[in-house]
């Protein structure tokens, strides 16, 4: 029988499980990785613990034994630890002075203690070793009242540590390394890392180092004098009794306070971690959530890290909603605290608005751009480490992180808990690495100053008074501070000569033209305006009448106007040296694009010209039937084609744009497939008639395709108009696919023939149904995302120069670069050719495509049934086809449930798996060289991995033939006719079309439009081995030579002979062969 106290504890469960599974996720499926997540991330403290309790138990018996020391002047205790142990005190600056009246002793610790995360076993596996934190209490004994004054506690701080670590240099020099390092990037702050010397490997698994912390006594220094607002820090020539007239120190204050915070907040945390079972497993969730997007409690991470959330969270457990109400309730399961904790940091502003907890009633906020969450009882600022731009990012993140969890449709455990979002080129837009003044003069403050940390402050508030709308976010990289052995003194600080500001741009701003500024009524407004501007503001009438003062900037593409505006602030703030050192990091990429990289202005040329095309045949009345509607189904009119269509009258278009046209219905269409494309032809040449009777300047061919397969569509007709824009009109007719289904489900058919009728159905639905919706889609979303098309162009590019792209439709690609934009979760959608390009080659290098579908919701409407239904409809596929002959990729949207529409019949599993590969090296090489990446190494492919080479007269490659044609002088080029020939003609494709329909069993062939004019081929493996004579085999063979005797003679694939035949029907196109191996 179940005891009554059992079923509690399984309905309370069964209450847990609900909580995930009757959210928004509809399902168990999240807490189930969580749970996964949970049990994988936590260390094996059983393992582990013994090692490290026995280190911590030597290092605090041996800490206890140090003998205590008489008060010296700085002056002489600087002297002895240096002769006696060879230490350097790690003083912060500034230094103390040597003639200072107070002595620096040493007695013995009131307290040793572990805190932190491995004291509430709240740690995760990293990649780096596990790091236990050990405070030593400082005696009241050694400290004075005045102590918080002009930096008297801190140097006594260093000093304290530096016996510390000469005490341990004799007891534990065998066992132990020792160095100093700061804590937490804070140079008020130096601990001692202690590190085991044992020859094991000091990995993950096994590594560990512990952080000794001095730390103050509780209560020893008032709350009151170190409150935000109160000053700590006076100049030398001010008295220390002086009260008024300082500007307030709150880093400072906030820097000893957290001395004497160590053990209370451990207090905190375990209390709430008694309180609330959820506790903990929130605390790990949000520890994970802040490392994957670059937070720590360092300054060089934002001053966010696993502390502060917990902190966070055990502070809303108690209070910090409305009228003293706790936010957090106890009952919470852990990912409802998460997330509560999220929507806390995003929906609460705590820079405009400081944020307390049970605050003394005389406690006033400082005015500051800096976050405060002051916590009452301890007296801390809990978020004094974070800058006005980490905070920034922080908000932003957590809101998109709660975007992503209301998402009902899709699963985003892996966006929020998984993928790493810290990649600085997939994260931001432009970055702009800015030398320090070689000459700052720093303004005494009245608050501790990390070095360099004021000229990066001004620098942040010119950038954001002058960017304005421009920018979503600007974020300064930090220095990142590193350890030093005892025996040195501390790095100098900024230990780089420079440092990062990134940005992520508002793409409906960033190419602004004009900003306005004040009206010339409002002076002071203008007279501000005018001296943050210079000579750059200028008074202005616009047509409403309005005179304002403005700035104008040059006309070019969204990088160019941002570095301008940015020159021109360092120029004027800071002076040449700084603003002729600016290094711009991220539009390397958009300019590799062909033509005139990201503008539009060639698409929107082609798109009037389809528009005006569009109304003459709306207008025409002798039509057969009536026009229902013309459709765009061309790359190049949905903004997606790599080659820009430029075109003019003595140069018409090479490829011309595919259209297609549909007339109303009507009875008169024959009832049989082929007897319709024979009606499309007459219908084609009634057409191009009436279309050159209307414009005499009008130019129509009629040309036909697929010859061999009756079936399908087999003529067009291209349109070229005086201007060069050229169409090719196809007519769609719906009747088709009602005949070609018949034709498939009839059971008199016999196998080739239900074979072809399937493939003309499948056929008839990409170019006659799905292009159409396609085309509409991704035209919408270019409009709606500018940056969608240029990333789109870069994808296409990236498949080519890797010879991918006859594989790999035109159109799949399009897909995979628009689920980046309208699902572009962790992140927001792109704002740079950049991060669109970059984002969606880390989805294809994570993408398991042989059990996960591509879905694209392009109207933000599907369900998750309708995501359960797609997925489902893959699994069908892979137990139809086990093997992946047909179908390897499956890519769905609201307009293709099937998956099917632009991967059926290719490409092949081989081509698939040479496409992860390809994504998974460039997103290495991305991660491995960071902002020092050069664009050109992603799109450079070797052709060594192929068997042979074909390599092309370069008069038959892309474009070349074009050239040929164009004159030497533009005045006779303007004269000349345009050569009609030239449209359409593409020798290099009718060359691998025509080798494809001869070799497709025995070769692969892969070719480049724009990398260079080769072909490149690999042996199919299966027909490479040897095998018994059979008739009419495909491809040339020849008699193995080392059979033992006639009989036993097998024959093997004559791979000389075929190349020999390629060279041969390529003719004066092919210039040589190179075989790199020979199967």
């Amino acid at each position: 029988m179940v005891s009554s106290k059992r079923r509690k504890i399984d309905h309370h469960d069964d209450d847990n499980n609900a909580i995930y599974a009757g959210g928004l996720y509809k399902s168990s499926m999240f807490k189930l990785q969580v749970d996964e997540m949970l049990a994988e991330v936590q260390p094996n403290y059983e393992k582990r613990a013994g090692v490290i309790d026995e280190a911590l138990r030597t290092l605090k018996g041996s800490i206890e034994r140090i003998e205590d020391r008489e008060g010296l002047s700085i002056l002489e205790a600087t002297k002895l630890l240096r002769k006696s142990h060879n230490i350097t005190i790690p003083f912060p600056d500034p230094k103390p002075d040597e003639n200072a009246a107070y002595k620096l002793a040493y007695r013995k610790p009131s307290n040793v203690n572990v805190i932190g995360s491995y004291a509430l076993k709240t740690m995760v596996r990293s990649e780096n070793v596990l790091v236990v934190d050990m405070i030593v209490k400082m005696p009241e004994s050694i400290l004075q009242e005045k102590d918080f004054m002009n930096y008297r506690y801190f140097y006594k701080r260093a000093y304290y540590l530096a016996c510390v670590a000469a005490g341990l240099q004799d007891a534990v020099y065998d066992q132990f390394s020792l160095g100093f390092e700061y804590q937490n990037g804070n140079s008020l702050h130096p601990i001692l890392v202690v590190k085991s010397k044992s020859k094991v490997k000091a990995s993950s698994e096994s590594g560990f180092a512990i952080n000794i912390i001095p730390a103050a006594p509780e209560a020893f220094f008032s709350d009151s004098k170190l409150h935000p607002t109160k000053n700590s820090i006076r100049p030398k020539e001010v008295s220390e009794n002086a009260t008024t007239g300082h500007a307030p120190s709150p880093f400072y204050n906030a820097s000893l306070k957290s001395d004497s915070n160590l053990e209370p907040y451990l207090k905190l945390l375990h209390a709430a971690s008694k309180q609330s079972a959820g506790f903990k497993d929130s605390c790990i969730l949000g520890r994970i959530w802040l490392r994957q997007r670059g937070f720590g409690s360092c300054l060089s991470k934002g001053g966010f890290g696993h502390f502060e959330w917990a902190a966070l969270t055990a502070i809303l457990l108690k209070g910090g909603g409305t009228r003293g109400h706790n936010v957090l309730s106890p009952g919470y399961s852990s990912y409802q605290m998460f997330k509560a904790v999220l929507q806390f940091l995003s929906s609460t502003d705590m820079a405009s608005k400081p944020h307390s907890y049970e605050a003394p009633s005389d406690f006033q906020p400082l005015k500051s751009d800096s976050p405060m969450l002051y916590d009452g009882p301890r007296g801390q600022n809990i978020l004094y480490r974070m800058t006005s731009w980490s905070y920034t990012l922080l908000r932003d993140e957590a809101k998109t992180t709660l975007e992503m969890l209301n998402d009902a449709a899709f699963d985003q455990f892996e966006s929020t808990f998984i993928l790493r979002t810290d990649q600085a080129l997939q994260r931001f837009d432009c970055l702009i690495r800015i030398p320090y003044p070689t000459q700052t003069i720093e303004e005494f403050s009245g608050d501790h100053v990390i070095s360099g940390a004021q000229f990066r402050r001004r620098l942040f508030e010119v950038l954001r008074e002058g960017l304005t709308d421009r920018v979503k976010l600007i974020n300064i990289q930090e220095d990142v501070t590193h350890s030093w052995p005892i025996k040195s003194s501390a790095p100098s600080s900024p230990e780089k000569s420079s440092f990062l500001v990134a940005v992520v741009f508002n793409p409906i701003n960033i190419d602004r033209l004009v900003d306005h500024g004040p009206s010339a009524e409002e002076k002071k407004k203008a007279a501000k305006y005018q001296k943050f501007w210079g000579e750059k503001a200028e008074l202005r009438r616009f047509k409403d009448g309005s005179i304002l003062e403005s700035v104008v900037w040059s006309p070019g593409s969204s990088y160019s106007v941002f570095q301008d505006i940015c020159t021109y602030l360092t120029m004027r703030h800071f002076g040449a040296d700084v603003s002729k050192s600016l290094t711009f990091i991220g539009d390397s990429l958009q300019t590799s694009l062909p033509s005139k990289g990201t503008s539009s202005k060639a698409f929107e040329a082609l798109k009037q010209a389809f528009h005006a095309f569009e109304k003459e045949f709306r207008d025409m009345e002798s039509l057969p039937l009536q026009l229902r509607q013309l459709s765009a189904i061309s790359p190049q009119l949905r903004y997606a084609a790599v080659q820009q269509p430029n075109f003019s009258p003595q140069q018409p278009m090479n490829n011309p744009a595919d259209v297609l046209i549909q007339f109303e219905g009507s009875g008169r269409w024959p009832d049989d497939v082929v007897a319709i494309q024979r009606t499309k032809v007459a219908f084609l040449l009634k057409i191009g008639s009436l279309l050159e009777d209307s414009n005499s300047d009008t130019t129509t061919r009629l040309g036909l395709e697929n010859e061999d397969h009756p079936l399908q569509n087999c003529a067009f007709l291209d349109v070229i108009y005086e201007s060069g824009a050229t169409f090719r009109l196809r007519i769609h007719n719906d009747r088709e696919q009602f005949l070609l289904e018949r034709q498939v489900k009839d059971k008199l058919t016999d196998n080739r023939a239900r074979e072809d009728a399937i493939t003309a159905l499948s056929i008839y639905k990409r170019v006659f149904v799905q292009l159409p919706l396609l085309t509409q889609s991704i035209t919408t979303h270019c409009t709606r995302f500018p940056l969608l098309s240029p990333s789109i162009r870069l994808m296409k590019q990236w498949f080519d120069r890797h010879m991918l792209s006859r594989h790999i439709s035109e159109e799949l690609i399009e897909l995979f670069v628009a689920r980046t934009f309208v699902q572009p979760y962790p992140w927001r959608a792109p704002s740079s050719a950049m991060s669109g390009f970059l984002r969606t080659l880390l989805f294809l290098s994570r993408w398991d495509w042989r059990s996960v579908p591509l879905i694209v919701d392009f109207t933000g409407t599907m369900t998750s049934k309708d995501v359960a239904s797609i997925t489902m409809r893959l699994e069908a596929w892979r137990k139809i086809d086990p093997g992946m002959n047909r179908t390897v990729l499956f890519a769905a949207s609201n307009h293709d449930a099937q998956g099917t529409a632009f991967t059926d019949g290719g490409p092949s599993k081989m081509v698939a798996a040479r496409m992860t590969a390809l994504a998974r090296s460039a997103c290495k090489l991305i991660k491995d060289q960071d902002i020092n990446l050069d664009h050109r190494s992603l799109f450079a492919s070797s052709t060594t991995d192929y068997d042979f080479v074909i390599h092309l007269a370069p008069k038959f490659a892309h474009g070349e033939a074009r050239k040929a044609m164009k004159q030497k002088f533009k005045n006779l080029e303007l004269q000349s006719e345009a050569d009609l020939e030239l449209v359409g003609y593409h020798p290099v494709n009718e060359y691998l079309q025509e080798l494809k329909r001869l070799y497709t069993s025995s070769i692969i062939l892969f070719h480049s439009a724009t990398s260079g004019p080769i072909i490149a081929g690999l042996w199919n493996p299966q027909i490479v081995q040897p095998r018994p004579f059979k008739v009419n085999l495909a491809y040339a063979t020849h008699p193995e030579t080392d059979a033992a005797n006639e009989e036993e003679r097998e024959i093997k694939l004559d791979q000389s002979a075929i190349l020999s035949e390629i060279a041969r029907i390529g003719g004066d196109m092919v210039s040589r062969i190179e075989v790199f191996h020979q199967l």
